[in-house]
Order: structure tokens, then C-alpha cells, then sequence
């Protein structure tokens, strides 16, 4: 099943997000030699999604890096903040940049082109709309948006992604143009091109619904006795889930949670193929 979501929501800032800034004559080559994503000539005013990953390929910090006149500003966790400081500060030596948080500066999410101080259509899928940068206090409460994420498959740094524990292919972050496969080495690169080019990863991060109220975080969803994959955050039926495709492939009975019979969508943005298994 192709799902199509409605991501109509109200402006909202996002409060478990933070502002990273990032100046200085080396900045564009500072970060384009770290992270996934290729921002060789990101115009001011754009930006892309992107990660920091460990030597073994795993994602410590997932961001969207915004292109200003100064330099960067990159949207990140808050609660990732001071360990990806750190990180960033580690790996500077004496090249010619600045990091530090913009606390002047918050981040908002609408479903239409916003004013603000950036504004840029998300870059993991249009269908999720506009992000913002702007004047911390200036941005509304709003609602809505962790649902309409939710039902187009778009995971959470704090509430699905997490900090060493998924490669960037179990996030979906090779579909979103996040990563780079043609640019030169990045911290983690030689892992995360041997994933692509031999299709190794088995496990996606993908929507699901129940046929009641989702479950806790980290329930396993089974097919008869066989562990198909976990569920991860969620809203009101709706989750995401990390699955193994080759097992869902595989499976012979319908998914479920303690008997809460479970169905897997595919967003319309992804361009892998999801095993359906919507059962009678």
C-alpha cells in the first residue's frame, strides 16, 4: 500500500529543536568533508538534510543545514546539542570556523511558505511542507505536525533516530538526498557506500496503523512467533516502525502486537520496494 498523508497542520515552533551556527572563511569546507550530504554550493536560503556519523556508519546526529550570508545555521536536537558541539569542536583543529548556539533563534514547522527569518521547503520530502528559522518568541504554539510526520514516514531525531544506533539506509536519509554518494570521504562514508552499493540494509523505518491505539514504544511487532521488527513513536493509531523488509517479505501470518493486528504503509516519497502484507 502507497500511503499519501495529509501533512496540513498548523504553524508551530518546535521546541525540542535548537539553532547551531556555524562562520568562518573554512565553514563550507569544514562541514562538507564531516557530514553526509553534499552542501558544496548550497545557495543562501537552502538547505539540506544531513548527518553526523561514527567511523563504524552509524548516525550520532541528524540536522538540516541552512545556508545563511554568514555561513550555516543548522537545526538540530536540543538535546543533542552540547555532544554535537563537542563533536563539531573535536574534529575543527585550527581550521578557520566558529560553532555556537544561536539561542536568539528558534524552529518552526508550516504546512504553507512562511515569513521568517529562513524558510525553506523540507528537503526529506515536500509533502511535509515549509521549516523556519527565526527570532526565538516570535513563532506560534500551533499542533498537529507529529502526526502528519508520522503518517508520511518521517522520523524523529529524539523519538525514532536516537544518537549511534541506526545506519543512515534504516532511516531513510539515502532517499532524502542525504546522503551523498559522489562526493568524497566523510566520516563513516566506506560503510555507508557498501550498504548502497550491495542493497545490505534489511531494516527501514516505515508507517504503520493499528487496529486500535499504538502501543508503547519498543513493542515488537511479530508475525506468528517471528520478530519482524519494533514500534517507535507514535500518534494515536499511527507509528513508526523499524521493520526487517527480508522478514516481512518472508512472513506467513498477519503482523500484530499483543493481538493488535498491525498494517505497514509505504509513503509515497519512498522509491524501495515494502512487502504487502495486509492479510484477509
Amino acid at each position: 500500500m502507497v500511503l499519501m498523508a495529509n501533512s496540513s497542520f498548523l504553524m508551530q515552533v518546535r521546541r525540542e529543536r535548537a539553532v547551531l551556527g556555524l562562520e568562518g572563511a573554512e565553514s563550507e569546507n569544514f562541514l562538507h568533508n564531516l557530514v553526509t550530504a553534499d552542501i558544496l554550493g548550497l545557495a543562501g536560503g537552502e538547505a539540506r538534510y544531513s548527518a553526523l556519523l561514527t567511523p563504524q556508519g552509524k548516525i550520532l546526529f541528524d540536522f538540516f543545514v541552512a545556508k545563511t550570508v554568514e555561513g550555516y545555521l543548522l537545526d538540530c536536537a536540543a538535546s543533542q546539542l552540547e555532544e554535537l558541539i563537542k563533536r563539531l569542536m573535536f574534529y575543527r583543529l585550527r581550521a578557520k570556523v566558529t560553532i555556537a548556539e544561536r539561542k536568539d533563534l528558534e524552529v518552526g514547522v508550516s504546512p504553507t511558505k512562511p515569513e521568517a527569518l529562513i524558510a525553506y521547503i523540507d528537503p526529506r520530502t515536500p509533502l511535509i511542507g515549509w521549516r523556519m528559522i527565526g527570532e526565538k518568541g516570535k513563532l506560534p504554539i500551533g499542533a498537529g505536525y507529529d502526526d502528519a510526520r508520522i503518517a508520511l514516514g518521517l522520523a524523529d531525531s529524539d523519538g525514532d533516530i536516537g544518537s549511534g544506533e541506526l545506519f543512515p539506509h534504516e532511516a531513510n536519509l539515502d532517499q532524502m538526498g542525504a546522503v551523498s554518494f559522489s562526493k568524497g570521504c566523510y566520516i563513516g562514508q566506506e560503510v555507508v557506500s557498501r550498504m548502497e552499493h550491495r542493497a545490505t540494509a534489511r531494516s527501514r523505518i516505515l508507517p504503520v496503523t493499528f487496529e486500535g491505539a499504538a502501543p508503547p514504544r519498543g513493542t515488537a511487532i511479530k508475525s506468528a512467533d517471528r520478530i519482524i521488527g519494533s514500534v517507535l513513536s507514535s500518534a494515536g493509531d499511527a507509528a513508526l516502525a523499524l521493520l526487517r523488509l527480508d522478514r516481512l517479505a518472508e512472513a506467513t501470518q498477519p503482523l500484530l502486537t499483543d493481538a493488535v493486528r498491525v498494517h505497514v504503509h509505504k509513503p509515497a516519497w519512498i522509491k524501495y520496494d515494502v512487502p504487502s502484507k495486509d492479510y484477509a
